[in-house]
């Protein structure tokens, strides 16, 4: 992997990572519905006014559409909300963490859902290490209200199961249609904006408190959490793979922690650090980066 390379794996880290201090700022003024509409409306914009740029067309199939509608209520609106409810009762910084199990998650769906993949003693005794962390970053013994919530926890541990829930569904139904990565990402947003739109009467008709800072999180969340990294997304996967890209895993819990004590003054407990170790070293054995990494292994091309 180039410097250019890691330097956009650390520049989404820290889009996708700073998200969940976004998400905390803007529920002083929004409820966790009014914050899945505004990041889904600005997102969209963003990734359909690139596709417009660059000539590209949305999906025509009603079938697609229907596929990615449901993808748009999986992958987005649900984990959103899930996130935003979750971040009312928790630190961003947690809900960072927790949001780390994604690619946990996604092993697991993979092995359930999609026939080429299998279970091996390695995966097993990765996935068993990785769920093991999880325990211990809940912290059932936790008795500070900023981060002993079991139900916000859960919350945001049932959005990680969501987007990984979307990623094994895109990849079964979705994936291999001759569609681009842009076309397919900026398609769901727009299907999952349609839908928050409808039922935004019902789920979002709170009062909002709107202040310069509120805005500005909703659009920054929006914007460059969700429209601008998609782009840097779907560039590394183009110039290094998904294997490599999916480094930003290990990024992202490390960036909301920092920025929820920098910024917001958000208690860091031991077993924060001491379950989120766990974690990382769980998804490495799950997905063998381990071996990958070994210094006996001759190195990839692609790593």
């Amino acid at each position: 992997m180039t410097g250019a390379s890691l330097a956009r794996v650390g520049l989404l880290g820290c889009m996708w990572g700073s998200s969940f201090l976004f998400i905390k700022v803007a529920l002083d003024g929004l409820s966790p519905p009014q914050i899945v509409l505004g990041r889904l409306l600005f997102g969209s914009l963003v990734l359909l006014a690139i596709l417009a740029a660059r000539g590209q067309r949305l999906p025509g199939r009603p079938v697609v559409w229907a596929h990615l509608a449901l993808m748009g209520l999986v992958g987005n609106i649900v984990p959103f909300a899930l996130i935003g409810w979750g971040e009312q009762r928790v630190t961003s910084g947690l809900a960072g963490v927790l949001n780390g199990t994604t690619a946990l998650f996604t092993t697991a769906f993979a092995l359930a859902l999609l026939p080429d993949e299998r279970l091996t003693a390695t995966r097993a005794i990765g996935l068993l290490l990785g769920f093991t962390g999880v325990v211990v970053v809940v912290g059932p013994w936790d008795s500070n209200p900023l981060t002993s919530s079991l139900t916000g926890q859960l919350a945001c541990l049932g959005a990680a199961a969501c987007y990984a829930l979307a990623f094994a569904y895109t990849r079964r139904f979705l994936a291999g249609r001759g569609y681009r990565p842009l076309v397919l990402s900026a398609s769901q947003l727009a299907a999952a904006t349609g839908l928050m739109l409808a039922a935004a009467p019902v789920v979002a008709s709170d009062p909002p408190r709107l202040t310069p800072v509120v805005v500005a999180s909703v659009v920054a969340l929006g914007v460059v959490g969700t429209g601008l990294a998609y782009l840097v997304y779907y560039r590394l996967i183009a110039d290094v793979g998904a294997t490599s890209t999916s480094m930003v895993t290990y990024v992202i819990p490390v960036v909301a922690v920092v920025l929820g004590v920098a910024t917001l003054g958000e208690p860091v407990t031991w077993n924060l650090f001491a379950g989120g170790a766990v974690v990382v070293a769980g998804i490495a054995l799950a997905e063998g980066r381990l071996d990958r990494w070994s210094p006996l292994r001759p190195a990839s091309p692609v790593d």
